[in-house]
């Protein structure tokens, strides 16, 4: 039996180490000036709220992008830039889609964003105190989750939908200090955006490999990820080969390109790379880069509106899909599924929260999932779930 819990301290500072997404100038000298939290019950427009205090406090997210980045300030006490995350339950309200299920982690907010200067020295990320992990306690058994497959086949039957993102939840006690092992998770091979964010009673790992949403040298960038399997040569082939993993990319590729032709001020949309195939921890996963030019003014409003919450974690068409989660899915999303990254002096970089991971001051909670369409195997989509949390539970178990 585990027994305890840690609370944290106000601000995201070592032992946690860097928020994600944060560019290597700011990499253990980023020092925390102020914070904005909102919540779903506190009203108003959550994309229009971050984007006014994130202007008044220096960074120029009215309008992105139209230069190549800038470089970021070092001396100490200039603006390094902020930490800016994203609920589900937000990105649904931004997007007008149904109300889901309550979060199972109320302790943390719908939108936190931090702002960072620089400090004097470097400090290094510690964590070495006590940690114990208890037993794992799903929120669905796995004949829940498959019916909850079937349940979409249904609703493609019926024309209702294309396809369907469902997630399920776990959670595990633990005592002790998480530090060690919320940066254990971050430093998952493939982690584009690997770190750690925290705040009052609660913090937040993530190893995503996903760009939500890049702005960066004059262009505007998403890379969907959808297809998985074991990190092997044959799992490699297999990838490679399947006609059901290539139409559901495809799929989320196009709504990808809606998404981003929706923007105010950019230009056409062009598909990069498609069906790539790429390594995060033990299983290879297909990505596709989709991206624009920016021609106009393009505001970090604007962005969230538009591709939060993330196509390719919803599915298409997005209202539907979202409402059929909030149909299906016993447990909110809380901070997976949802947007984690940096807004910088010249550049807004957000990763997607999967392979995402929190802790309140007594649990663990984690998230995973899948794209289902009309030919999806439940039995096989209870098991990609599982393989998508297993590196993620080593990485916690780990003492």
């Amino acid at each position: 039996m585990v027994h305890g819990s840690r609370s944290f301290d106000h601000f995201p500072t070592p032992p946690f180490g860097s928020p994600p997404g944060a560019p290597a100038s700011c990499q253990g000298r980023h020092r925390a000036s102020t914070s904005l939290v909102w919540r779903s019950s506190d009203g108003g427009d959550p994309a229009e709220l971050v984007s006014e205090f994130l202007a008044d406090n220096g960074l120029g997210v009215r309008n992105i992008g139209r230069t190549a980045t800038q470089i970021h300030p070092t001396s100490a006490g200039s603006i390094c830039g902020a930490a800016l995350y994203v609920s589900a339950d937000a990105g649904s309200v931004m997007a007008g889609g149904a109300a889901a299920a309550k979060t199972p982690v109320p302790s943390i907010p719908d939108v936190y964003a931090v702002v960072y200067h620089h400090g004097d020295h470097p400090v290094q990320p510690s964590g070495n105190g006590r940690w114990e992990l208890g037993e794992w306690e799903p929120s669905w058994t796995p004949q829940e989750h498959a019916a909850a497959v079937s349940a979409v086949r249904e609703a493609i039957g019926r024309g209702d939908v294309y396809q369907v993102n469902v997630v399920g939840h776990t959670s595990a006690p633990y005592a002790g200090d998480p530090s060690a092992a919320l940066l254990r998770v971050a430093s998952l091979p493939g982690a584009r955006y690997g770190g750690v964010l925290a705040g009052p009673g609660w913090a937040l790992a993530t190893a995503s490999p996903e760009t939500l949403v890049e702005v960066r040298d004059g262009r505007v960038i998403t890379r969907p990820i959808k297809g998985t399997r074991p990190a092997t040569a044959v799992g490699r082939r297999e990838l490679l080969a399947s006609v059901k993993e290539r139409a559901e990319h495809v799929m989320i590729v196009d709504l990808s390109r809606n998404d981003l032709s929706r923007l105010p001020g950019v230009g056409p949309v062009e598909v990069e790379e498609l069906f790539a195939v790429r390594r995060w921890a033990a299983l290879w996963q297909a990505e596709s880069v989709v991206s624009a030019p920016v021609t106009g003014e393009l505001s970090l409003a604007a962005l969230l509106r538009a591709l939060v919450p993330g196509g390719s974690v919803t599915g298409a068409p997005k209202i539907a899909a979202l409402s059929q989660i909030a149909r299906l899915e016993p447990v909110g999303r809380g901070v997976s599924m949802a947007a984690v990254g940096w807004i910088g002096t010249g550049h807004v970089d957000l990763g997607l929260t999967i392979r995402t991971v929190a802790v309140d001051g007594s649990r663990v909670h984690a998230w995973a999932g899948g794209g289902i369409v009309w030919d999806s195997d439940p039995a096989d989509e209870v098991a990609e779930a599982a393989a998508k949390l297993a590196p993620i539970k080593k990485a916690l178990s780990l003492s």
